[in-house]
């Protein structure tokens, strides 16, 4: 079975984070939340707490480079919400991780500011996008684009909580094929002529 870990933190932008693993999951994705939590604080909670206050249950706590392995996961996804992004991309562990899944071919989602990650971890000048609010971060070091989702090889980045579905149904593609995706796709109702 497919699998993919999907961090958060507290101040983890919920959408991106909820859509994101709802919609792996309608593909028969096999989806674990492993929290991040801030530097120098004890884990204390359950839950991480959103940046619109909403808290969110964590299967994990996020510790060592070796407890998501990419030889057990396809998939690794970092949500934005500014303060979630900030917690998960100054990781060094987070950093060490996406390295490692990009070096063994394995998907990496970045959406929002969750794509300073791209920019903290040294990954090399390709295409790019993210929220407009990190953009000027982003631009120097990458070939930066305003499309909703971008595609580079085994990185996928995306622009907000209003690119989540496309961002989350590019994933189902890319790890389960176009006919998933257009099966999972169909009953959400999107309105007609939606472009994704």
């Amino acid at each position: 079975m497919l699998s993919a870990v999907i961090l958060l933190a507290d101040g983890t932008e919920e959408m991106e984070f909820t859509i994101t693993y709802d919609t792996l999951v309608r593909a028969g994705v096999a989806c674990c939340s492993a929290f991040v939590p801030a530097a120098n604080a004890s884990v204390e909670r359950p839950y991480a707490t959103g940046s619109r206050g909403i808290r969110i249950m964590y299967d994990a706590v996020f510790g060592d480079s070796k407890q998501f392995l990419p030889s057990s996961y396809d998939a690794l996804v970092i949500p934005g919400g500014a303060k979630g992004a900030e917690t998960m991309s100054t990781n060094l562990t987070v950093q060490n991780l996406v390295r490692d899944f990009l070096a063994q071919d394995k998907i990496v989602g970045m959406i929002c500011a969750g794509g300073q990650a791209a920019l903290t971890t040294k990954l090399p000048r390709q295409p790019l996008t993210s929220h407009p609010s990190v953009k000027a971060q982003l631009e120097n070091d990458f070939e930066y684009s305003e499309e909703p989702v971008v595609v580079s090889n085994k990185l996928v980045t995306s622009r907000g909580p209003g690119t989540a579905f496309p961002f989350a149904l590019t994933l189902v593609e890319l790890l389960c094929g176009a006919d998933k995706r257009a099966e999972v796709r169909a009953p959400m109702v999107f309105p007609p002529n939606t472009p994704f």
